[in-house]
């Protein structure tokens, strides 16, 4: 799998970790920055990430900044992405199975890295269950459709 990843300085050295993580496991995996630990906005990363991760150019991505919640915010602007911020397996798995989420934010404030570790391989093992879901996640692309018109 194709996977992007960035961060801010908050969540460099978490990034750090996801991303040798995602390496082993033998995934490509392109890092967006921070190349280091000086700071740097959320959304300046985030974006980027996620216009990649619309275009198509990525399978999926994984931003960290302090709580996950911004760089969600941040990349749900962008149409076509879905991020969730999460912090338990449980959702991590629901973020891919239920909504097709692409976008996998963490919050290096709140989850350590053997956590982030577990997070990451729940989403990575989960495939998004069109069944129900289906209906729900083609009302959010449709939400995109119009707000790119």
């Amino acid at each position: 799998m194709k996977i992007a990843v960035g961060a801010d300085h908050l969540g460099f050295p978490l990034k750090e970790t996801v991303k040798a993580h995602l390496s082993a496991l033998g995934h490509e995996v392109v890092d967006f920055g921070v190349p280091d630990a000086r700071e740097a906005d959320y959304p300046d990363i985030a974006v980027v990430v996620a216009r990649a991760v619309a275009a198509g150019a990525f399978d999926r991505a994984v931003l960290v900044c302090g709580t996950g919640i911004g760089m969600a915010i941040t990349a749900n602007k962008v149409p076509g992405v879905r991020a969730a911020s999460v912090s338990d397996p449980y959702s991590a798995e629901r973020a891919r199975k239920s909504n097709d989420a692409q976008v996998l934010c963490l919050g290096a404030r709140v989850v350590g890295p053997e956590v982030a570790v577990l997070l990451v391989d729940h989403w990575l093992a989960s495939e998004f269950q069109a069944g129900g879901s289906a209906r729900k996640v083609a009302k959010m692309n449709a939400l995109d459709a119009e707000r790119a018109s």
